[in-house]
């Protein structure tokens, strides 16, 4: 009995952190770049009746080779980086990249973060580029640029599928720089610090991406799929439900027995 309400305690506590991974996945749905979080389950400590001792024979005969089971409990929330959808904003300040690899930036406290978000805004200054929170686009300019001096302006702005930026100036192109674009070794190099950043985990590698094109005018969406969150929702709300009934009848037995022993 012990062991039954132990078990569906565990279960309830898994289902709750997998409710509140699906909610979070939904309420960022509409937020560009965003990558969901999969949480799943993992058994905890399970050990075997098989020894001596153990009434699990018939007449000498193994009937079934039976485990004790401790519960189950959720696993590290996993940072699925499949790509989104790609929308035209029609913004020469926006980027999506199109394959692997995330933008890095430095934010205005100076730490450095990666993410895939690309919606971004010409700074007050004229001279780069910065998301929403203010953080600065990594941009590596060309030689004899000065980066303080490079007065961008956006309908005279483009850049290439490679991250080359250039500058319209009269009827010619000048080129400003690059925007290299940053992998990662390994799938779970990366965690998230709020607001859509990452930073990679003690140790990580990041290398240039190859494998990309950046989009021009257009921005990388959630990819977040609606009807995969609300098929787990429900399922997750069942077997939470179920977990709980679970409880209550096991609750119920306890004070049943108690009634009796008070007899």
């Amino acid at each position: 009995m012990l062991r039954t309400l132990w078990n569906s305690k565990s279960a309830m506590m898994a289902n709750q952190e997998k409710l509140d991974s699906i909610s979070n996945n939904i309420s960022n749905v509409g937020t560009d770049g965003y990558k969901k979080v999969d949480v799943r389950f993992k058994d905890l400590m399970y050990e075997t009746l098989n020894r001596q001792g153990y009434p699990i024979t018939d007449n000498g005969e193994r009937k079934i080779d039976p485990y004790n089971g401790g519960g189950s409990k959720t696993t590290n929330g996993l940072r699925v980086f499949t790509q989104g959808n790609i929308r035209e904003s029609g913004l020469n300040t926006d980027l999506a990249i199109d394959g692997d690899g995330f933008f890095k930036f430095t934010r205005p406290d100076g730490q450095t973060v990666y993410k895939r978000a690309g919606s971004f805004n010409i700074d007050a200054s004229r001279e780069t580029l910065v998301d929403d929170m203010g953080s600065y686009l990594h941009i590596e300019y060309e030689e004899g640029i000065n980066p303080n001096k490079v007065g961008l302006e956006n309908s005279k702005l483009n850049i290439d599928k490679d991250g080359v930026i250039y500058k319209k100036e009269a009827n010619a192109r000048v080129r400003i720089g690059r925007i290299p674009i940053y992998n990662t070794v390994g799938d779970e190099a990366l965690v998230s610090v709020g607001e859509n950043y990452f930073v990679p985990v003690e140790g990580a590698r990041l290398v240039e991406a190859k494998d990309y094109d950046l989009r021009q005018g257009f921005v990388e969406m959630s990819n977040v799929e609606m009807s995969e969150e609300f098929t787990q929702l429900i399922l997750t709300q069942r077997a939470f439900e179920l977990n709980s009934r679970s409880l209550k009848t096991a609750d119920e037995m306890w004070g049943l027995i108690n009634n009796l022993r008070g007899r």
